[in-house]
């Protein structure tokens, strides 16, 4: 009976998980939006360009680490090069996958959202306490890596 309990557990621990990802990726969708929108930016674009600040890098790079397809990160890359917020520029070890950079008036718009930014992350750094929020983000990082290392969820 304790391994059914278990595995009961474990259900539920998951389901409940997954219910408040998925809410809490709402949430943060809204917040971005909110963030981003005086900046002339959505949050999928804020997202893209971001990824590019640090060093350029190719659309199926940026796809990876954000875990979206190429695809979606192609059409918003286009549509941050459109808005002369980011380019594409060669790349030295691919011909053809070129690497995307922010503009100076990419790196400008993200540099307006970092006051609404920062007052957020204190808020919510506040309510929660300074540790409890570094060890939110630790376990989410932890989960999203066990996610990753599962084969298929469907074969064992």
């Amino acid at each position: 009976m304790s391994g059914e309990d278990d595995t009961r557990q474990a259900q539920d621990a998951l389901s409940r998980t997954a219910l408040a990802v998925f809410r809490l990726n709402g949430q943060f969708l809204t917040v971005s939006d909110e963030l981003a929108g005086p900046a002339g930016l959505t949050a999928a674009r804020w997202q893209v360009l971001g990824a590019v600040l640090p060093e350029p890098l190719p659309v199926a790079g940026i796809a990876r680490a954000m875990g979206i397809t190429r695809q979606s990160v192609q059409r918003i890359a286009d549509l941050l090069v459109d808005q002369g917020l980011a380019e594409y520029a060669p790349n030295p070890a691919h011909r053809r996958a070129k690497l995307l950079r922010p503009t100076d008036d990419g790196r400008a718009a993200i540099r307006r959202i970092g006051p609404a930014h920062a007052d957020v992350a204190t808020r919510l750094s506040d309510e929660l306490g300074a540790a409890e929020f570094a060890g939110t983000a630790r376990v989410l990082e932890r989960l999203s890596a066990a996610l990753a290392s599962l084969e298929s969820v469907t074969e064992r």
